[in-house]
């Protein structure tokens, strides 16, 4: 995906990296649609799932989904994916997560987005983010309108 932004460069979206809990599922288990738009995305964008998998569930709940998951361990996952961020690539990735394990790649990634759904958000991961979205579906809405995303970040 190119984005051409009014008063910023050019971007290309080469991959997509979410956190698993409180931005593709609720409480561990996935939230409804999003396994068929990724499927449906998956051509033209790689997604990413990277977490520590609080609720054990990710692994199994994305099986048959076209993104690849990464495990990291519980402590400093924060730095983990950060570590994964840059080793995909800040300049052509987009982040989307909502907790303060999130606020690391919110703010390096090309465009941070951070959700406020019913997890809520840390406050920092907020304020790290150019983008706040109340819904995973609005992230997705970018995909298929990107002119969204100009309209929200143009100068």
């Amino acid at each position: 995906m190119i984005l051409k932004i009014p008063g910023r460069k050019t971007i290309e979206i080469k991959d997509v990296v979410f956190d698993y809990n409180g931005t593709i599922a609720i409480d561990g288990q996935l939230i409804e649609g999003v396994d068929k738009i990724i499927n449906e995305l998956a051509d033209d964008i790689n997604f990413h799932v990277v977490t520590a998998d609080t609720y054990g569930s990710a692994k199994k709940a994305l099986a048959n989904i076209n993104c690849k998951v990464v495990k990291i361990p519980k402590e400093n996952q924060d730095a983990s994916k950060l570590d994964y961020l840059l080793k995909l690539g800040k300049e052509t990735t987009l982040c989307v997560g909502n907790g303060k394990n999130d606020q690391l790649i919110l703010k390096e990634s090309v465009i941070g987005i951070v959700l406020i759904q019913e997890e809520g958000v840390c406050v920092e991961s907020l304020l790290a983010a150019d983008i706040a979205c109340k819904s995973i579906m609005d992230v997705f809405a970018y995909f298929k309108s990107p002119n969204r995303i100009k309209a929200t970040l143009r100068n």
